[in-house]
């Protein structure tokens, strides 16, 4: 995998690797790991409130006026 990224954004990165001690391809892996996890957990919390509010959506909506 072949990744091209602005100049500026690369230098960030090489610095943030050289203060980590690790390589940059270390450091991309290690966010692009976190993101997906980040992205998931999002995705499970909205499929949670999809689901209640499907469920409940009515109580709450009284709820709200009450």
């Amino acid at each position: 995998m072949t990744l091209r990224l602005p100049e500026e954004l690369d230098k960030k990165i090489e610095e943030i690797a050289e203060r980590r001690h690790i390589s940059k391809h270390a450091l991309i892996a290690q966010s692009v790991e976190q993101f997906v996890r980040e992205d998931e957990e999002r995705r499970q919390v909205d499929e949670a409130f999809d689901y209640a509010f499907e469920r409940y959506g009515k109580v709450i909506e009284r709820l709200a006026d009450a």
